[in-house]
């Protein structure tokens, strides 16, 4: 079948918000094949057409080579990246099968394009029309054309055929990883009947339990006299670890969670090599040493070896400071036991009440998240000049669960984007963790209209228990405003030309700068005061409670950085040094990165790496130093509001103002460097860091 003669299906629409309950597994395995048909016919008659200017000697120009390339590109990334939004939230076997069955096909039509030799021509010819594009097209420009040199336009035939396999076999080795880890981790259960197996159990855990045990089909199970199902979803998992009075259950839970994904029927342990032996040849055939190398040639930082000593300069004080906190761990430690991996959250939670009286879970009735999203909403009125107003039923949704909202201008009303919320924890059908993604992006169509950008913004916190909404921890609170802040980046943006509009173009260790920047407001008195308001009495959050959480913000900061910093080593080293023919396991490797960077030793049957879904299904590969690198910018941007006083309201406007006019508007269409010193007045420095992170003395 022929797009046209499938005109109606939803997943073929192209434009405009989708209708998700429309999508099916049906509508992938009649919808992809014939969008991709349909594609590959207009990808041909473009590089005819730049084939026979060329033999006119014309050079085609911005409008009439880039237009009909972001066209290509937004029709299937509005199609199938609806497929993979739907995979990660509302995962099915059926869906999972379609999109096994077509990926490869997508993968190798994006490679056809990414290796076309008539459109790399064109661009070249383009690039050297120097006078006739601003610096934002020359900047896409330069990035297309590196993109297209990393995926291999320049490799000989038979070379390119052999590039191609890996891609297409490293894509679905991908979502096999990330379908393992998902299923394992919603796989695995615990039924607990006994009042004893949950003593030291806040009742928010309790309740949650009891749900997910009624889910199960034991429907009399409530808060008081259970049955509590205990799961490795991360609602369940942490609370348990942080206050469970047991320690065999905690050891029995904690074994659990190392080991997700790492035996049969979902076992991602040879995927692990599979995947870094492939990309090392994907690197080799580029001419590069390693994937790092090819990794980095699109990132700031300069080179393997400037990222290890930003993560060796980290290393040094939070090992200081992470074994200081390891002795007053053990100084806790009931009878002088050992201290053991899964005594960690539960002897920190112990030594955070012994030292600020702060109790994180009883916290919770003070962050209800209607409350915290009303405070986060004020603060970006308030700093960025910006409006957020409910829209639900205004807008298709995916599940119940999920909220639409409308982002204004506080001036004029004139209306800027959207964006979704998908806030709760689904441990069956979406994916863990919290994250931000284009649903639509900003640009002008053909008609010249203005396309306003909506985003996705998922978290996986807990769900509402009975009448009471999702009661948030502090880290939940933080989590929101981090995925807020790359949804700003996205919908604040004033770029038009969607390759460098919001995120896109953006150097990937530079994009978690107005997400990290955002965590910092958790902080800021005012923002605090707006966000924690008990959700019964409407009572805000006691002055001597407040002052304990900013106390209490670097607790284990140096425990909370080494591990940072551990992870981010491993996955540098394993794209860098790892080879097949070494004789050595990712694991061993990563077992050897761990003798400088854990307090602990990995157990024998931690396979954390299996579970690292960020680096082996996720965008992160050799690049999870991102994090910190970003963080140096985060806090010496956060640094430019401290220093006009943060009671300082008119210097504090002006000064978000010009933060939205920089990094959240300028998105990709300039150097993130250029940009951050646009806003600062000068490079980047490390020292706001270490002393945010309470590292220094």
């Amino acid at each position: 079948m022929t797009v046209a003669e499938l005109a109606n299906l939803e997943l073929l629409k192209g434009k405009g918000l989708p209708q998700f309950d429309a999508i099916d597994a049906s509508q992938v395995n009649e919808g992809i094949p014939a969008l991709l048909l349909d594609l590959k016919e207009q990808l041909d008659s473009l590089e005819l057409l730049i084939e026979a200017e060329e033999k006119a000697g014309n050079i085609l120009q911005w409008n009439q080579l880039m237009a009909p390339l972001q066209q290509l590109g937004e029709r299937l990334r509005w199609s199938w990246g609806l497929v993979c939004h739907l995979l990660g939230v509302c995962n099915n076997p059926s869906l999972r099968e379609a999109h096994q069955q077509n990926q490869a096909a997508v993968v190798q039509f994006s490679s056809r394009i990414a290796q076309s030799k008539p459109i790399y021509r064109a661009l070249l010819a383009l690039e050297q029309q120097d006078e006739s594009l601003d610096n934002c097209q020359k900047r896409i420009i330069k990035s297309e054309l590196l993109g297209m040199r990393l995926r291999g336009v320049g490799l000989a035939a038979d070379q390119q055929e052999i590039f191609n396999q890996l891609s297409e076999q490293l894509s679905a080795l991908a979502t096999s990883f990330s379908n393992n880890l998902l299923d394992s981790t919603a796989n695995w259960s615990l039924l607990l009947t006994d009042e004893s197996q949950i003593a030291g159990c806040p009742h928010s855990l309790r309740e949650l339990l009891a749900q997910a045990a009624r889910e199960k089909d034991h429907h009399d199970a409530n808060a008081n006299n259970g049955p509590w199902l205990l799961g490795l979803d991360q609602p369940r998992y942490g609370p348990f670890m942080q206050f469970s009075e047991s320690r065999q259950l905690r050891e029995k839970l904690y074994r659990a969670f190392i080991s997700r994904a790492a035996s049969e029927p979902n076992n991602n342990q040879q995927l692990t090599s599979e995947i870094l032996k492939l990309r090392q040849e994907k690197a080799e055939l580029l001419g590069y040493a390693n994937w790092a190398e090819v990794s980095l040639a699109t990132k700031m930082a300069p080179s393997v070896a400037a990222v290890e000593g930003l993560l060796e300069d980290l290393r040094n004080p939070s090992i200081e400071f992470g074994k200081q906190e390891l002795a007053e761990l053990m100084a806790l430690a009931p009878n002088k036991t050992k201290l053991e991996a899964w005594d960690m959250s539960y002897l920190s939670e112990k030594l955070r009440q012994e030292r600020f009286n702060l109790d994180s879970e009883a916290l919770r009735p003070w962050f209800p998240l209607p409350q915290v999203l009303d405070g986060l909403f004020a603060l970006c009125e308030r700093i960025f000049a910006i409006r957020i107003e409910i829209a639900d039923g205004q807008a298709p949704i995916w599940h119940q669960d999920v909220r639409h909202f409308k982002v204004f201008e506080a001036d004029t009303g004139s209306q800027l984007a959207s964006f979704y919320l998908d806030p709760y924890s689904r441990p069956g059908s979406k994916r863990g963790g919290a994250w931000m993604d284009e649903c639509l992006g900003r640009q002008r169509n053909s008609e010249g209209e203005i396309v306003l950008p909506v985003a996705y913004l998922i978290c996986n916190q807990s769900p509402p228990v009975g009448e009471t909404p999702s009661l948030m921890t502090f880290n939940e609170v933080e989590t929101l405003f981090h995925e807020f802040g790359h949804g700003l980046q996205h919908m604040l943006t004033t770029i038009e030309q969607p390759e460098a509009a919001g995120i896109n173009g953006v150097e990937w260790d530079a994009v978690e700068l107005p997400s990290q920047f955002m965590e910092n407001w958790c902080y800021e008195e005012k923002t605090l005061n707006s966000i924690a308001r008990h959700w019964q009495s409407g009572e805000p959050l006691p002055n001597q409670e407040r002052q304990k959480l900013f106390k209490a913000r670097n607790f284990m900061a140096g425990a909370a950085t080494l591990r940072q910093v551990h992870l981010a080593l491993t996955d540098l080293h394993l794209h860098a040094h790892w080879r097949a023919d070494s004789g050595v396991s990712p694991e061993q490797m990563r077992r050897q990165i761990a003798l400088n960077t854990t307090l602990l030793p990995p157990l024998e049957e931690d396979a954390m790496l299996c579970s690292f879904g960020h680096i082996f299904a996720g965008g992160y590969s050799a690049g999870y130093y991102s994090y910190k690198w970003a963080e140096v910018l985060s806090a010496d941007a956060f640094a430019a509001f401290e220093e006009v006083g943060l009671e300082n309201e008119v210097a504090l406007q002006a000064t978000g103002r010009r933060f939205r006019a920089t990094v959240l508007s300028l998105g990709g269409s300039r150097a993130p460097q250029e940009i951050f010193e646009q806003f600062r007045g000068r490079p980047p420095c490390a020292a706001a860091l270490l002393k945010h992170s309470g590292l220094t003395h």
